[in-house]
């Protein structure tokens, strides 16, 4: 075997060739299934195998896709794009899901830290492991290149994997409590008692977006001409931006001596630089670098398996079972609670807060489904979409986009 792993080692083409295919049966599999079985799921299976068997270490690296590129450029340039997809204006009119969601993040992180405290969990497990469960792919790299920057490789590859599980513990959870507010709002429906909502509006399925009818306001800064726009202006003012969050990240915050991720400031810059129109909407969707640029940062995640034995994988379960199972447990009672008190039923709550698990585009499909499952006309099918797809992308905003990655900026320094 080894002298197939040396063969593949010696060709960048052959390594970069293994990883898209690897990557495109997950994507297959993924879309197959209505992401029940999720692509992550499925890539990471496929290279544990390959590693343990046939393929090199360092047939990531070797493929061209180097630790600068999938390690900084990818997640900068991603993050900043993140904050270019934010519609301040559609988070306000949800406030409700917003504060319901983040209850349900922080109901999560607190009961999971019962775990930390019994000492039925080792600290840096948990500590590694909650960003990742409460968003996904940003989170997860903050809190591997922490853990391994302090020689925490068991808590590195902790995060890794709970990222590749938790959707199966979201998927069936919000499944069933979308029919079964999908239920309730089809019988309110029937009886003529509906209360009117805005439509849900055209969704772009690039990124979750729901465009709004209400026009965007003035810009300070305005935008360039059309025919000045092209893919290296689109990544120069992205990496600019980046630049900025970078830097920042260096900088001890006076008061508190500590670090705020560089990640952290990427996003808040990204939100701030397009507000002020220095940053186009969906930046790297409009230069076509978005689905590469995500590409090369999943490369990352799965690059912390390479080292991983059956071993490791196997002792990893039980604690990876206590979190997940915990921390829901800690996200339903905050999200319904607080959910119940704003006057939103707790199947919607809980669902919203869910979206921690899986983001965008499992919330649409979920939805999708829900509606699809439960209406008998076009017009009970467009009722729920209006009812709770919107509730459901914010919420996958909320918790994946905006607060994962606060929360891992801020856990990162807790290992």
């Amino acid at each position: 075997m080894q002298v197939v792993k040396d063969y593949i080692s010696a060709n960048p083409l052959l390594c970069f060739f293994i990883i898209s295919c690897i990557y495109m049966i997950g994507d297959l599999v993924g879309t197959a299934t209505k992401a029940w079985v999720p692509s992550v799921f499925v890539i990471a299976v496929l290279f544990l195998i390959g590693y343990w068997t046939f393929l090199p270490t360092e047939i990531i690296e070797t493929s061209g896709l180097s630790m600068t590129l999938i390690g900084v450029l990818a997640p900068y340039l991603l993050v900043v794009h993140m904050g270019t997809t934010i519609s301040l204006r559609e988070l306000g009119k949800q406030w409700k899901t917003i504060v319901t969601c983040l209850a349900g993040l922080v109901g999560m992180c607190l009961l999971a830290w019962i775990l930390v405290l019994t000492g039925v969990v080792d600290k840096a497990m948990v500590v590694a492991g909650l960003p990742p469960l409460t968003g996904g792919i940003v989170a997860t790299k903050i809190m591997t290149e922490a853990a391994l920057a302090k020689g925490l490789t068991a808590a590195a590859l902790f995060a890794t994997v709970m990222m590749v599980i938790q959707g199966f513990a979201g998927y069936p959870i919000t499944a069933v409590c979308l029919k079964k507010e999908g239920a309730r709002l089809v019988k309110e429906y029937r009886s003529g008692n509906a209360k009117a909502v805005a439509a849900a509006g055209k969704l772009d399925e690039a990124n979750g977006k729901i465009a709004t009818a209400a026009p965007e306001g003035k810009k300070l800064i305005p935008s360039v001409p059309a025919k000045f726009f092209g893919t290296a202006f689109a990544l120069t003012k992205l990496s600019l931006v980046a630049l900025g969050a970078y830097f920042l990240g260096t900088i001890t915050i006076p008061g508190i001596n500590m670090k705020i991720s560089g990640m952290v400031w990427a996003l808040v810059l990204g939100i701030v630089f397009t507000e002020l129109g220095f940053l186009e909407k969906n930046l790297l969707q409009k230069c076509g670098c978005f689905n590469f640029i995500v590409f090369a940062l999943m490369m990352l995640v799965f690059n912390g398996l390479r080292t991983a034995s059956p071993t490791d994988i196997a002792a990893m379960i039980v604690p990876m079972l206590l979190v997940i199972v915990t921390g829901v447990i800690g996200m339903a009672i905050t999200s319904i609670l607080v959910g119940k008190a704003l006057k939103i039923s707790p199947y919607m709550a809980f669902a919203t807060a869910l979206t921690a698990l899986y983001g965008f585009p499992s919330n649409l499909i979920l939805t999708t489904e829900a509606s699809k499952a439960l209406a008998e006309t076009p017009e009970e099918n467009q009722y729920l979409m209006d009812s709770m797809l919107p509730q459901m992308i914010v919420g996958g905003f909320t918790t994946v986009t905006i607060s994962s990655v606060l929360i891992a900026g801020v856990f990162a320094n807790w290992l």
